[in-house]
């Protein structure tokens, strides 16, 4: 089933069930944000979300469901981890990490689009989505917190926000891979 309807005047435009699925998972991702699993280093199930997202709806309708759940948040509805929302939480050390998710969804649709939808591409490319996200939200907290704080060192920030989440991470994976193949025929 077709993502895309022509309309009389010739245009492509997306049907009201794409519309919902993409409204769905932006909420489902703002769930996942909000639950927040209790260890050492506490961590949300965002990623979780994301990975679901393009893994059952595929590139284009979950990278749409991310930058939603994105602009959500940065038009201040609570969306983000800890209940938070705003511009603010964007701009902050964080919100590189939330930007990221975009950039994640992008390149696991572009990996998609290149290389199909086989189980082994969709791990690589949540794998692949996982690296650059975790790539560009240390460049954005390593500028926030120099020019807020100070100087900080690479591995300092790595120890901070990515060696403690490497496993999780790795579990939300093999989870959302998982789960996104036994649903992904319910949201044609």
């Amino acid at each position: 089933m077709s993502t895309v309807t022509k309309t009389e005047s010739g245009r492509t435009g997306m049907k009201t069930i794409d519309l919902v699925y993409i409204a769905l998972f932006a909420a489902l991702m703002a769930v996942c944000s909000w639950i927040s699993i209790p260890t050492t280093v506490p961590f949300t199930l965002q990623t979780f979300g994301v990975f679901m997202a393009v893994g059952i709806l595929g590139g284009k309708r979950g990278t749409l469901a991310v930058l939603v759940y994105i602009l959500l948040g940065a038009v201040g509805l609570p969306v983000f981890a800890g209940f938070s929302g705003g511009i603010g939480a964007l701009l902050g050390t964080s919100g590189g990490y939330i930007v990221g998710f975009l950039f994640s969804a992008l390149t696991m649709w572009l990996m998609e689009n290149t290389l199909g939808r086989s189980a082994a591409v969709q791990i690589v490319s949540m794998v692949a989505g996982l690296i650059v996200c975790y790539a560009f939200g240390t460049v954005w907290f390593m500028a926030v917190y120099t020019s807020q704080t100070g100087a900080v060192g690479l591995m300092t920030v790595l120890g901070w926000c990515i060696f403690p989440f490497i496993i999780p991470d790795l579990v939300k994976i093999a989870l959302a891979f998982l789960l996104s193949n036994r649903l992904r025929k319910y949201a044609v």
